[in-house]
């Protein structure tokens, strides 16, 4: 398949055409950014780390039965996905308090959460990516109410394989965003999952191993993402 021309350029991905209208390639970078852009910088290993991951991630939720948009490696820092009609939101599940959690509520960091929290928030940088509802969601169009019921039942089945992912690993899934598309009037898991948009801690310890790091400038961000893979087993230098 032949990769073509630039079709975005995100913080961190790049997307291109193929020769195939239904298939994209999706290029991780070493970009790394946090608080919609303003604080950015390049992290060595980055893009091949991210990809990897994510690559690893996918395919374990595709033996579970949860449909993406991931089809295979291309390279170190590519791989190929299916092109989709993508929903202008993201779903959040938090397992445990953190983040703008605690700021919006005034909640502890590192409360339980049970059963886990599901939220809605409108992909738009200029506007903060605000906290929306379902009632928003389908009065502005942005997405249909069964297409988003089955990104909610899909959110929450991606919660089911990867915090005893995690667990089994020793490491607690604090909180996540994804993203869905349409293909083929199906909805599909799209995007990524990476460090860079979940939160992992340390089960024993509650290090943090994702991008707080860089947020709050912890430093070893590479590091940590890779200490993550290695406890999943992926090998990064393969």
């Amino acid at each position: 398949m032949e990769k073509r021309e630039e079709l975005y350029a995100g913080k961190a991905k790049s997307v291109f055409k193929t020769d195939d209208p239904d298939y994209m390639v999706l290029e991780f970078r070493n970009d790394t950014s946090a608080f919609d852009g303003k604080k950015v910088e390049q992290l060595d290993r980055k893009g091949m780390v991210n990809n990897k991951f994510n690559a690893f991630i996918m395919q374990k939720l595709a033996d579970a039965g949860i449909p993406t948009h991931f089809e295979k490696l291309l390279s170190d820092n590519e791989c190929l996905v299916k092109r989709l009609d993508m929903m202008p939101v993201e779903c959040v599940v938090r397992n445990v308090s953190a983040g703008s959690l605690c700021r919006r509520l005034g909640v502890e960091e590192g409360q339980e959460l049970n059963p886990p929290t599901f939220e809605l928030f409108l992909k738009d940088d200029s506007l903060g990516d605000p906290m929306v509802n379902e009632s928003l969601v389908e009065t502005f169009g942005w997405a249909q109410p069964a297409d988003l019921q089955r990104s909610k039942e899909l959110t929450y089945q991606v919660n089911d394989v990867l915090k005893k992912l995690f667990d089994d690993a020793g490491m607690m899934l604090v909180d996540y965003k994804l993203e869905f598309g349409l293909f083929n009037g199906e909805v599909l898991l799209g995007d990524e999952f990476s460090p860079d948009g979940c939160r992992l801690w340390d089960k024993k310890t509650r290090k943090k191993m994702d991008k707080d790091r860089f947020r709050q400038g912890l430093g070893d961000v590479i590091e940590a993402y890779e200490e993550v893979g290695a406890r999943l087993g992926i090998d990064f230098d393969a």
